[in-house]
């Protein structure tokens, strides 16, 4: 009970001492130790301090001004945390105190007692205070030092010279007047001794905490070595199976079109089926391949862009063309929006094709029977970026899922990995990519009503297609029906 008491005081305590502790001193460590002792000293010594003035008044028959004096100079100690707040500066402020503390024992000392008063133990908490407030710097104890024997020695030349009228006490009050003064003074020191030692205590725990972050951080820059070490190895590995990989899988992907061909003009149709499994099944493992080290190259930093110029319409165009299969393959209706502001841009065409034929690819292996949509144009955001939709009406991803849709290997659940088939390497090269060109991919997906993938990427807009050239556009997308050159509406696109 009394712990927790005690606990929450201190606790108290140091929020008032914080308030007081201005923040340009607050954010150096040092002088911040200091200047919470001389908080402390400041906050709580007036009451300790106060009760010798007390038992003076208690035990003198006649007391007069000098009780006055003492106990208003001891209650003005409050006044410097404010001064400290107020921005006058600590060491300024601590000089100060020492001086008012000198004042306040010899002001004691002269009307009672003199060398033989019994506040004079109070002059032992000068030079532990010149400790605790002004640390070790030579200057600021020679400082003290020097002042202290100033006021010594006025002091003794007015205690001399001057005629002024002393307390006479008895020697009993004498004496408890030097108890209550001694107890008073002990537990003044002790306070102060106890706070500093809880100081240090706080600053040996940082202290060992911050050798604790450094034998971590030091583990980290190990494990950091070995990861890049690892990551190289790995790169390098990479690099060398490419070729070997490829070369036989390029043999069978090559051997068995031609194995197909033969048997199709000799009107073998009971092998064309397997060696077309053959076929697409090489295929398949080649983009594999391809994904996975188009990902480590990009991990390693050594994926390289091609920048030119695109035609935005045209290039949509060409890539719809090129992926038409998939779409066949689900029946599905393809449609084509191209903003009319938006014309030629500065683009690595190949990388921009991986990302759409990606995302597009995805779009269709879920929908059947249904419509995907593309829409290119300007981003809300920004007018200097092209974002450019991909709207299915499939079945829609449940909200949990999203977040799992560009990690790499990852699959939306195993159920539809063995249904619609997948790694989960083609959406999470595609974000590495889209990032590589500095721009963003997001999706909106509602379960049952179809997804929607945005990617947005930065162009450089340069000069624009006379749009008299239209027809010329238009015979350049084979997908497209003749005459359907509109880009503002939504173009339906052969498949």
């Amino acid at each position: 009970m009394m712990g927790g008491a005690f606990s929450a005081f201190v606790t108290l305590l140091d929020r008032l001492v914080n308030f007081f502790i201005p923040e340009k001193i607050a954010a150096k460590r040092e002088i911040s130790q200091r200047a919470h002792v001389f908080l402390v000293s400041h906050i709580l010594g007036p009451f300790i301090g106060n009760v010798v003035p007390i038992a003076i008044y208690m035990i003198d028959p006649a007391p007069g001004y000098d009780v006055a004096v003492l106990a208003i100079s001891i209650t003005s100690f409050w006044v410097f945390p404010f001064l400290l707040k107020a921005g006058v500066p600590y060491y300024m402020l601590a000089l100060a105190s020492i001086e008012n503390l000198i004042f306040c024992i010899f002001w004691s000392c002269y009307f009672y007692g003199g060398l033989t008063s019994p506040t004079l133990p109070w002059v032992l908490t000068i030079p532990l205070l010149a400790f605790f407030y002004l640390g070790s710097a030579p200057q600021l104890r020679f400082g003290v030092m020097t002042m202290f024997a100033a006021n010594v020695g006025i002091f003794v030349w007015f205690y001399v010279t001057s005629d002024s009228e002393r307390a006479r006490l008895p020697v009993d009050a004498m004496q408890a007047l030097g108890l209550v003064s001694t107890t008073a003074a002990a537990l003044y020191v002790t306070m102060m001794a106890l706070y500093y030692a809880k100081i240090l205590a706080s600053q040996s725990e940082l202290e060992a905490e911050m050798k604790q972050h450094l034998v971590t951080a030091a583990a980290l820059r190990a494990a950091t070595r070995e990861a890049e070490q690892a990551g190289a190895a790995k790169s390098e590995f990479l690099a060398k199976m490419s070729h070997e990989l490829r070369t036989p899988l390029n043999a069978v992907i090559g051997y068995s079109q031609i194995l197909i061909e033969d048997a199709e003009d000799e009107g073998d149709t009971s092998n064309v089926g397997d060696l077309k499994k053959i076929h697409e099944a090489g295929e398949h493992l080649l983009e594999l391949i391809n994904r996975i080290l188009d990902l480590s190259k990009i991990e390693a930093g050594k994926m390289e862009l091609n920048l030119g110029e695109v035609h935005v319409a045209r290039a949509m165009r060409e890539l719809i063309h090129e992926h038409r299969a998939v779409a066949r393959a689900n029946n599905n209706q393809v449609s084509l929006q191209v903003a009319d502001d938006i014309e030629s841009v500065i683009w690595d065409a190949a990388r921009v094709g991986d990302i759409f034929g990606q995302v597009y690819d995805n779009a269709h292996k879920f929908t059947k029977d249904g419509e995907v949509s593309v829409t290119v144009r300007r981003d809300r955001g920004a007018c200097d970026r092209i974002a450019i939709d991909i709207r299915d009406t499939g079945i829609g991803i449940a909200p949990e899922h999203l977040n799992q849709l560009f990690e790499t290997f990852s699959v939306v659940d195993d159920s539809s990995s063995s249904k619609y088939g997948g790694t989960g390497l083609g959406l999470a090269l595609a974000l590495r990519m889209t990032e590589l060109m500095g721009g963003t991919i997001s999706v909106e997906s509602e379960l049952g009503s179809g997804t929607c993938f945005s990617i947005v990427l930065p162009v450089t807009v340069v000069a624009s297609i006379d749009r008299a050239d239209g027809d010329a556009a238009t015979t350049l997308a084979p997908a497209l029906p003749e005459g359907a050159g509109h880009r503002g509406e939504a173009e339906p696109v052969l498949i």
